[in-house]
């Protein structure tokens, strides 16, 4: 197995490059296309990747990364399954850029909102609107002794 290259993107300028060795493998039954050969093929293919003991990532990328990906974290360690081919080997290529394609978006910053100012015509919808439902609660009300 060699080492998963991630394109660079937002927040790794770079890229990343994860060793084969922090890389897991394992492989089961798929269910699904195959046929008779499904049930004696282990064509499943789970990829695991700890995230806290990743060479790949600096201290900032680790934290965006863990943030990022938490719901789908068993621990620290991310996995990815792919069952969609009756081939292993097709199952290993599949997984290895899902994982690339999670970590390349987990990786990336979160967009800053730069705050604007509201344009003249939504401040005058807002103030008419605030008018119209004076208005209303005003024709509401019992009448005075004027």
């Amino acid at each position: 197995m060699d080492d998963l290259h991630v394109p660079p993107g937002p927040g790794a300028p770079r890229g990343l490059r994860i060793p084969a060795g922090e890389l897991a493998e394992q492989f089961s039954h798929a269910s699904g296309p195959g046929g008779q050969g499904v049930n004696t093929a282990d064509s499943r293919v789970q990829l695991s990747l700890d995230l806290a003991t990743t060479t790949a990532l600096d201290p900032r990328q680790r934290a965006r990364v863990l943030a990022a990906l938490a719901p789908r974290l068993a621990g620290t360690v991310l996995t990815v399954a792919a069952a969609q081919h009756r081939a292993q080997r097709r199952n290993r290529r599949e997984a290895r850029e899902r994982l690339a394609a999670l970590l390349r978006e987990a990786v990336a910053p979160e967009p800053v909102r730069r705050t604007t100012r509201p344009t003249a015509g939504s401040r005058r919808r807002r103030l008419e609107a605030k008018r119209q439902r004076a208005d209303l609660k005003r024709t509401r009300r019992r009448p005075g002794t004027e």
